[in-house]
């Protein structure tokens, strides 16, 4: 009799356990990458109707969403490099946004300038239009619960930017950055791990 009832402390442990790995599982599969896009693209230099070119200086805004409803994102700093064609062969600069915190659902306006110098006119076309390319790449956490967080992944995503003949991106709607790696979630890797830890509580 004693032998029996000896299972049940046991039966408990691998409930709660089993339970706890699946909301984890749950959890972790189940966020959505942030949505990232150019809303502001401005070279001054650019501007035919200023009647001048000497400041290079490119002046830009970006929109980050975060889709999820119930998971915050934290962003590394938002490593973004400029070129001036869009087979990428030559970059004209490279700056940095701050990381930050961002709540589920909400969305963040980040700007920045960068001074491409005179380079900035070997994207221009004889016409006065240009095509920028913008890569940027930073790494984010999900904020699963109020102590837990994921580990780091790595964002990489980027798009060509029209600028017409007045310094500003031909498109006034926002420029989506589209992703630029290949999407490795691991989600094999979480359920080999579920399945051994059921093993070990058998």
């Amino acid at each position: 009799m004693r032998g029996a009832s000896g299972g049940g402390p046991c039966c408990c442990k691998f409930i709660l356990t089993s339970g706890l790995t699946a909301l984890f599982l749950w959890l972790s599969l189940s966020h959505s990458n942030p949505q990232c896009s150019i809303r502001e693209f401005y070279i001054p230099a650019l501007n035919k109707t200023l009647n001048s070119t000497k400041n290079t200086t490119l002046y830009f805004e970006l929109k980050l969403s975060n889709p999820n409803k119930e998971k915050g994102i934290y962003y590394d700093p938002l490593n973004l490099t400029f070129f001036d064609s869009t087979n990428r062969s030559h970059a004209l600069g490279r700056t940095i946004v701050y990381g930050f915190y961002q709540g589920h659902q909400k969305k963040a306006l980040k700007s920045g300038n960068i001074d491409f110098g005179e380079a900035v006119f070997r994207a221009v076309s004889s016409n006065g239009s240009a095509v920028f390319r913008v890569d940027m790449v930073t790494k984010v956490r999900f904020k699963l619960m109020i102590w837990f967080k994921t580990k780091r992944k790595t964002i990489w995503v980027g798009a060509d930017v029209q600028v017409n003949d007045q310094g500003s991106k031909v498109n006034p709607k926002d420029v989506k950055l589209k992703s630029m790696a290949p999407v490795i979630e691991g989600k094999l890797r979480i359920l080999v791990n579920l399945f051994a830890l059921i093993l070990l509580n058998l």
